[in-house]
Formats: C-alpha cells, structure tokens, sequence
C-alpha cells in the first residue's frame, strides 16, 4: 500500500505542478487553488508513505514522477518540444525511478 500512495502523491504533484502553470503566476483563482488542495494532498501523502518507505527512496520516487509526469505534461499539453535529448533525459528519469523501486 505505501508504494501506491507513493504513486498516487507523484500524481497530485503532476496535477499542482500543471495548475500552477495555469494559475498565471497566482493570477487565477481556480488554478491556484487547485494548485494548493494538490499540493498538500501530495505532502501529505508522501508523507505517508514515508512511514513506511525509507526517506531517500520515496522522496526520489515522488519527485521522478513528478518531474517525468510535468515534462510529458509540458509536451501534450502545451506544446513543449519533445527534443531527443529531452525525451533521453526524461527516460533516464524513469529508468532511474524503477531502479529505486527495484532497489527496495
């Protein structure tokens, strides 16, 4: 169960990370509200998991996800280039992801 509500806080931080983009720099209200119920939600949630998982795996896990998650965001959503080194340097991300989950 840590492992899923490690992944489900990865997630939300996706959904801040996007809202956050929306919000206009605070700007927008929904956006920016959104933003703050996802980001405590995905603390909250990673800190959860960290009861059970050890620190330096989980906080990896949770910032991998969310940083793989916000480029392929960036890329379907908005446009943002998928260059071949980007995409390199995200598959990296994720290779990097599995390999602490394997590690644990």
């Amino acid at each position: 169960m840590p492992w899923f509500i490690l992944f489900v806080a990865g997630l939300l931080e996706v959904v801040w990370a996007v809202a956050m983009k929306q919000s206009n720099g605070f700007t927008r209200l929904w956006p920016t509200g959104i933003m703050a119920v996802c980001m405590i939600a995905s603390f909250w949630l990673l800190a959860v998991a960290m009861r059970s998982l050890p620190l330096g795996t989980s906080y990896t896990v949770w910032v991998g996800i969310g940083a793989v998650g916000a480029f392929v965001m960036g890329v379907v959503v908005f446009g943002e280039p998928a260059t071949p080194m980007r995409v390199m340097a995200a598959g990296l991300i994720l290779a990097g992801i599995v390999a602490m989950k394997l590690s644990s």
